[in-house]
């Protein structure tokens, strides 16, 4: 007879999948699982990578702890196997505990319908709730922990990943599409507070009890819904703003083809910004707010200077009440996790370019602050639309309203050509990888061209582009006219890409014209 007999699914090492838009990078705080090794397919990975034999071998202590080492999870059960994702403190020693940021983050990703992620540990969650000014003392180091370029003396070593902090280990991880920093609006507020409650129960009669046994006193009752999500100031909010443009600023010079995913902080009741005598607040002009707190640029910015920068990413507000949050200060959580499984589910059954623009979401119940739609064009929460992801209250359910970057120029705004160009880039990428130890001479270049146009033709076909012909659509060269003799004396292989994105209509307005009389004609004009 069998006793103890168990069955488990075997889990495969992660393989790598270049060609793929859907892959994500989360990087932030959270706890090793100290009660579970390593599960055999995450040593199987990690002895691939290099990180316990070679050159880039680390102790066994970092080894264990997974601290900055990537690891690729293809579920959400692999993923809590590792990493304890549900135990952040809330007060330092305190036994009471909540969910992380990045675990509500990689829970969402994968139940909206992502299927690999990537995952960064960079140490252990600190607690939620800290003495008043700890947490402004510790912002800094912690934002740095995330993106090292907030240093100035911090030098980056492009040899020996072991050195590599944060956002530094994309240099590693060619397959990943998306960025997301779970923790930055959490460590960019100010102290968390106790939320008031709806009254105040009245005290008991005072009685005569018998008295009992010494018991041990119990744990304060702290109830999750009562504890105010992270918020932030002006202050907090030009920290994160300043964090998010070092990475893109990283992205933009050393992976062009990644597109970060940021949830903007929840603003602070009195949450305000002077710029000489005039003070815009959050709460009633939250664009306004962002481009004089420099989060975002003003749309009169010049193109060529933050367009490009900007265009690397998308910010998602406002933040969620979903159907899995309750384990959450407030029962909420930042769009970031959700919006990159979106992007993921989107990628993998319509494809990249497509906008999400129109999606219901029908995990989310709920939405903090509430955006105020319908109110006309001119409206705030419209205007902020034309640059922030918004999420919103439609007759149908909670939907995306937009999906742009926050880039200044038009020419650069929509999300589903942004992501466009991230699959180009990495084909490029691919190519040169394959070709570069061959002759630079018109063989090679003609390779390549075939190569694009192939690639090209396939995206046109399935509605990338826009035009009627090929031609129309799109166009490569790669000749003596795109590389100087300084270019080919030097290995230098260039390529000139002309593509025509499909633009999404987030929009259509019908406007009636009814003219009273005998002769009396409807007319209708389409406006996108």
């Amino acid at each position: 007879m069998l006793s103890g007999l168990r069955f488990e699914s075997a889990t495969p090492a992660v393989i790598a999948a270049p060609d793929r838009a859907d892959i994500a990078c989360f990087i932030g705080y959270i706890g090793r699982r100290s009660d579970a090794p390593l599960p055999t397919p995450v040593r199987q990975s990690l002895v691939a990578a290099g990180w316990t034999k070679g050159p880039w071998q680390v102790d066994d202590m970092r080894l264990e702890s997974l601290e900055r080492i990537p690891i690729a999870f293809e579920s959400w059960d692999n993923f809590a196997e590792v990493f304890a994702w549900e135990r952040r403190p809330l007060r330092s020693g305190s036994l009471t505990i909540c969910t992380t940021y990045l675990g509500a983050a990689v829970r969402s990703f994968f139940a909206t319908g992502g299927r690999r992620a990537w995952v960064v540990r960079v140490a252990d969650p600190f607690p939620y709730l800290e003495p008043f000014g700890v947490r402004g003392a510790n912002r800094n180091p912690r934002l740095r922990a995330l993106v090292p370029r907030l240093d100035p003396a911090h030098f980056l070593d492009l040899d020996d990943p072991r050195n590599w902090n944060g956002i530094e280990h994309l240099l590693g991880l060619a397959e990943v599409c998306h960025l997301c920093l779970p923790d930055l609006a959490d460590i960019s507020a100010v102290d968390p507070a106790v939320l008031p409650t709806a009254f105040s129960p009245a005290p008991a009669p005072e009685s005569f009890v018998e008295c009992s046994a010494e018991a041990p006193p119990l744990p304060n009752d702290i109830p999750l819904a009562r504890i105010a999500a992270p918020r932030s100031n002006d202050l907090g909010f030009a920290a994160w703003g300043a964090a998010v443009r070092r990475a893109c600023e990283f992205l933009s010079q050393r992976r062009p083809d990644v597109l970060f995913i940021g949830a903007l902080p929840l603003a602070t009741p009195d949450a305000s910004h002077a710029v000489g005598l005039a003070s815009t607040r959050a709460d009633t002009d939250l664009l306004a707010f962002l481009t004089n707190t420099d989060v975002i640029a003003p749309p009169t910015a010049p193109p060529d200077t933050g367009a490009p920068v900007a265009s690397h990413a998308e910010y998602v507000w406002p933040w969620l009440r979903t159907t899995r949050s309750d384990d959450l200060p407030q029962s909420l959580e930042p769009a970031d996790g959700m919006f990159a499984g979106l992007l993921a589910r989107n990628a993998l059954v319509r494809g990249t370019f497509h906008s999400v623009g129109g999606t219901i979401l029908n995990d989310v119940v709920g939405l903090m602050p509430l955006p105020a739609m319908g109110l006309g064009a001119d409206s705030p929460t419209e205007a902020l639309a034309a640059r922030i992801c918004v999420i919103a209250q439609e007759p149908d359910g909670i939907c995306v309203e937009s999906d742009v970057t926050a880039s200044p120029a038009l020419a650069f705004r929509f999300g589903g050509a942004r992501r466009l160009i991230g699959a180009i880039r990495r084909a490029a990428r691919r190519f040169g990888e394959a070709h570069c130890f061959e002759p630079n001479g018109p063989t090679l270049w003609l390779g390549l061209c075939r190569s694009f146009e192939a690639m090209l033709d396939a995206f046109w076909r399935e509605g990338a582009f826009d035009g009627a012909t090929a031609d129309d659509a799109y166009s490569v060269r790669c000749d003596r006219s795109t590389m100087s003799q300084g270019d080919l004396d030097n290995g230098r292989l260039i390529a000139f890409i002309n593509i025509q994105p499909a633009a999404a209509i987030s929009r259509i307005t019908i406007v009636l014209d009814m003219t009273v009389g005998a002769t009396a004609t409807a007319q209708i004009r389409e406006v996108a």
